[in-house]
């Protein structure tokens, strides 16, 4: 098993989505990327540690890829927007790829840069790809958030059409039944 560190917004919303994929075997929210030891959700929302919501996932190489995790990766979130995903506006929101290996950094750069030359306008990736430093687990309350809460309004406004995009794009790579 692999792990690969992600943000891409509110971690409920990303975590909902990476838990579908074949082959993820974990997936945990929690914090990294900041400057404070052992954040806590109520500093990090305050946007003054540095620190991104994130998830940490752990998949099976044989099974998905780190270029497939990617390639879902920007195709559920908006990379061209900083410090905002949605109604989630603040550095903690921001797109970010903390890469433990350099060859996760030379992937993450180059399906960086291929997002980057589809773009049809003058719009840029702003997508963040920096070493992993810490990731710090988040609060118990916060894990496996969707499935918990599926009916509470923010999970079927918001993260209910992610996951039901990512379904239908990402077929392939989607547990069937998930």
């Amino acid at each position: 098993m692999k792990t690969a560190v992600f943000g891409g917004g509110c971690f409920w919303c990303t975590e909902a989505v990476f838990q579908m994929l074949k082959g993820v075997n974990k997936v945990e929210s929690g914090y990294a990327g900041g400057s404070v030891a052992n954040p806590s959700y109520e500093r990090v929302s305050m946007g003054n540690t540095g620190h991104a919501e994130v998830i940490r996932v752990t998949y099976d190489p044989a099974v998905i890829t780190y270029e497939d995790l990617l390639t879902v990766f920007f195709g559920s979130h908006d990379p061209t927007t900083p410090n905002r995903q949605g109604n989630d506006v603040g550095e903690q929101y921001r797109s970010v790829i903390l890469y433990q290996t350099d060859d996760e950094k030379n992937v993450a750069e180059r399906v960086a840069k291929e997002i980057q030359e589809s773009l049809k306008d003058s719009t840029r990736v702003i997508t963040q790809i920096s070493p992993l430093k810490e990731f710090y687990p988040a609060e118990e309350y916060h894990k496996n958030y969707y499935k918990q809460n599926s009916s509470a309004p923010y999970c079927m406004l918001i993260i209910e059409p992610k996951v039901e995009k990512v379904r239908k794009r990402f077929a392939q790579l989607v547990n069937p039944g998930a």
